[in-house]
């Protein structure tokens, strides 16, 4: 038991915490933003990559975002984020007579929104917590 989260540690090897998944047209924009995601909250929260359609050119694929879902998922929850358009109805569409409230795509900026989560995550953070931190992540000035 953590004493100070107050939530059971996990076995050895396996993580409790929240998965982000980034579904983006582009497989290299994703691949990118969840090196970048990892690399600011650390290796330990699943940040897995959905980009690009089934010929490798810009697009989105339900097989690949469904299967990215998959390995994000600790049992947690996963926190899915979109770059543009169709991406979000691909999503919408894979989670549509599905919701249990497991997975939940947020209204979030892309990038910002994706760091949120991520640290929000490695933090231990619940599923709302996470969800809430990266739609909140549209109001973080710049300047």
């Amino acid at each position: 038991m953590n004493a100070i989260a107050g939530r059971k540690e996990p076995p050895p090897g396996v993580s409790n915490l929240v998965g982000i998944v980034l579904v983006s047209h582009s497989r290299e924009l994703a691949r990118g933003l969840a090196d970048l995601a990892s690399q600011v909250a650390g290796t330990e929260v699943k940040v897995e990559p959905a980009g690009g359609g089934p010929d490798g050119k810009l697009g989105t694929n339900g097989d690949t975002v469904r299967e990215a879902i998959a390995r994000a998922d600790s049992g947690q929850g996963v926190v899915v984020l979109a770059d543009l358009g169709s991406s979000i109805l691909t999503v919408r569409h894979l989670l549509q007579g599905k919701a249990n409230g497991h997975v939940r795509l947020v209204d979030a900026p892309f990038v910002e929104g994706a760091v949120a989560a991520a640290v929000m995550s490695s933090a231990g953070q619940s599923l709302e917590d996470v969800a809430k931190a990266a739609e909140e992540a549209r109001g973080a000035s710049k300047f």
